[in-house]
């Protein structure tokens, strides 16, 4: 993302507030960001705010002598990796369907040869209009990607399309469209995520404490990498990202077929999920296993299959759940992960070679600033040349180093 220039067109949706805050997450990622407004954008933002944000002056009109943007509209337009205009109102995609060029905003979207990104705002009833809605499939067919509208609240106090999508979402698309050409470009990857849940009943389920940010982390370096990523994915709290095809399950059955269905088509396979080992013999109540039917003495309350009284206490029968890894075989490039609490190592290279696979990352989940549910990560990465440790990383850093081993496995197939 670094040493890339998004030029960042603001017009004036009541949304335009949320532009200081995209900005300012572009420019921690070290993306220079030039901005341009529209004069309506104006009334609602300060054109100080991006100013402060960005370190660089704001673009708002073609007769501003002091500003050496303003009256060369071509020099904004040919500094951009990708146009982005974040809010862009119905009047601005209108303009830009039929080619219009009536202030800055709208002439360097005319001049400028890198990709347009749109994200739309506005009323409900704006969007849904037949105009609007034939401008904005003339704006796909010329190739503009659109991110959102997202359905919600709006500023008027109503309920429907038209309201600005997560900005988070922005900068997936952003992600996505300056990555196209990396070194994944082409490639089809597959990576699981997240930690399975085995039901005991519609409320209880056997499970591990994995929260899935490894997995996605993978998979959208991965898509900034240029690849075209399916996420199968356990239940997560994480946000769903944008330019990812998200496919979610919940068991380790549901998680197999969805990863053979997966693969029938893909370079490589990177099983980050946590999947559980073991589940119910009997299988899942189907209804709440109440405590009275487990504790209670009357010879009336009988446990269910699931969970048997016994003269000792309770007992619950489990029984293995599929090897994911060990069923999976094609001409992809397999990688798996060993989350071990001892002899991490030693555990880690006797499943890299029962399982052949072409790399595995291990770690010590039973360490208290890495692992499961945390941010960042503790790896070693062991193929059949050897092994990379990793000290304490991010988990984004740890997933291009990842990729960076799963690229040169491709390169070797």
């Amino acid at each position: 993302m670094s040493e890339r220039t998004v030029v960042l067109g603001v017009s004036g949706s009541i949304a335009a507030y949320k532009a200081v805050d995209l900005a300012s997450k572009l420019t921690q990622a070290g993306i220079k960001v030039r901005v341009v407004m529209t004069e309506a954008a104006t009334k609602l933002v300060g054109e100080a705010s991006f100013r402060a944000i960005t370190g660089l002056p704001v673009s708002t009109s073609m007769f501003e002598l002091t500003n050496p943007f303003s009256i060369e509209h071509i020099s904004l337009s040919e500094a951009a990796d990708v146009f982005v205009i974040a809010p862009c109102t119905a009047n601005v995609m209108a303009k830009l369907a039929n080619g219009l060029a009536d202030d800055l905003l709208t002439c360097t979207a005319l001049a400028t040869r890198a990709p347009i990104l749109i994200a739309p705002a506005m009323h409900t009833a704006m969007w849904e209009n037949p105009a609007t809605q034939a401008n904005l499939a003339t704006l796909k067919e010329r190739g503009a990607r659109i991110v959102g509208p997202a359905v919600g609240r709006l500023a008027s106090g109503g309920f429907g399309a038209g309201r600005f999508v997560p900005v988070e979402d922005v900068i997936d698309a952003i992600r996505q469209i300056l990555g196209r050409d990396g070194d994944l470009k082409g490639r089809r990857i597959v990576v699981t995520a997240g930690g399975t849940q085995e039901p005991l009943d519609p409320v209880r389920f056997l499970g591990n404490r994995s929260s899935g940010k490894m997995g996605y982390a993978v998979a959208e370096v991965a898509r900034d990498r240029g690849a075209s990523v399916t996420l199968i994915s356990a239940p997560s709290s994480l946000r769903r990202p944008t330019g990812i095809r998200v496919v979610e399950v919940r068991t380790a059955v549901e998680m197999r077929d969805a990863v053979e269905e997966a693969t029938t088509s893909t370079d490589a396979l990177i099983m980050a999920a946590a999947v559980a080992d073991l589940r119910p013999a009997q299988g899942p109540a189907n209804e709440k296993i109440k405590k009275r039917d487990l504790l209670g003495n009357d010879a009336q309350d009988q446990a269910n299959d699931t969970i048997r009284k016994t003269e000792d206490g309770l007992t619950l029968e489990l029984a293995r759940t599929p090897d994911i890894l060990a069923e999976t075989d094609g001409p992809y490039v397999r990688v798996g992960f060993a989350a071990e609490t001892a002899d991490v190592l030693e555990n880690a290279r006797k499943k890299l070679v029962s399982k052949r696979l072409d790399l595995i990352v291990a770690n010590d989940v039973s360490a208290t600033d890495a692992g499961f549910g945390s941010d960042d990560n503790r790896c070693v990465l062991i193929d059949a040349e050897g092994s990379e440790e990793l000290g304490l990383l991010p988990k984004i850093d740890v997933a291009h180093r990842i990729l960076d081993r799963t690229v040169a496995a491709l390169e070797r197939r």
